[in-house]
């Protein structure tokens, strides 16, 4: 049973208004994480044209670096706040995205919506994994692309998250993770290919450096023991 102590998403609503600051170290992680994720997702697909959903968009990280690559986004998120912060961030920078507010479980859009669909820091949060997945899949075109990351369950894993990341280094909030929710790849496999997914490779994410403001930057990595990267293919 998860920890109800842990799992705390309300973290994401109560930095709405600093989201785009750059003053809070552990969102400016959340933006360090993009073009990591980037650098792998991008071997995968060319954006410019597709239409994208950000499935749990928070304050609109991916969302913006997605639409600067030509593609048309839209993000979702249950952080009505953050959501919120995303939409004006947006409208600041003449940038054409929609933002919604809703759960993954239950997304409010019709069958074969989107080319490609994004999901990365959500599935280890989520209520429902299969649901979540199926959602995703009927959402999706024939053919479309999945792209997620989340975090493999093991000790290792709970380690560099909760005993590093939340409480030694604070790069995360104290609370934001409960490690019973991680997802080892084989049940994440089961749930796509029962989808109808084909899936593809994976691959780790990690740090490769530190900024001049003493930030971690992140990339793929050989190891998927902790944070993992992956694709999946609806069949057309």
């Amino acid at each position: 049973m998860s920890n109800t102590a842990r799992n705390n998403l309300g973290i994401y609503d109560d930095v709405a208004d600093q989201w785009w600051s750059d003053d809070i170290r552990w969102v400016r992680t959340l933006k360090n994480l993009v073009p990591g994720r980037l650098k792998w997702f991008d071997r995968h697909i060319d954006w410019a044209g597709k239409d994208v959903l950000d499935l749990g968009c928070a304050g609109g990280f991916m969302a913006e670096a997605l639409a600067k690559k030509g593609a048309q986004v839209t993000g979702i998120d249950p952080a009505a706040q953050a959501v919120a912060a995303a939409k004006n961030h947006a409208a600041q920078n003449d940038l054409t995205i929609t933002y919604d507010v809703g759960v993954g479980e239950s997304l409010p859009y019709g069958d074969a919506s989107f080319d490609a669909l994004v999901c990365v820091d959500v599935l280890e949060h989520v209520a429902d994994v299969s649901k979540v997945v199926s959602e995703i899949a009927r959402v999706l075109k024939p053919g479309g692309i999945f792209l997620y990351d989340t975090i493999n369950r093991n000790p290792l894993a709970r380690f560099a998250t909760i005993t590093v990341a939340e409480d030694i280094l604070r790069l995360l909030p104290k609370g934001t993770h409960d490690p019973d929710m991680f997802i080892r790849p084989a049940e994440l496999i089961a749930n796509m290919r029962q989808s109808g997914f084909s899936v593809g490779p994976t691959t780790g994410l990690g740090p490769r450096g530190i900024n001049r403001r003493g930030d971690l930057l992140f990339g793929p990595l050989p190891l998927r023991a902790i944070i993992y990267m992956g694709v999946a293919t609806k069949p057309t």
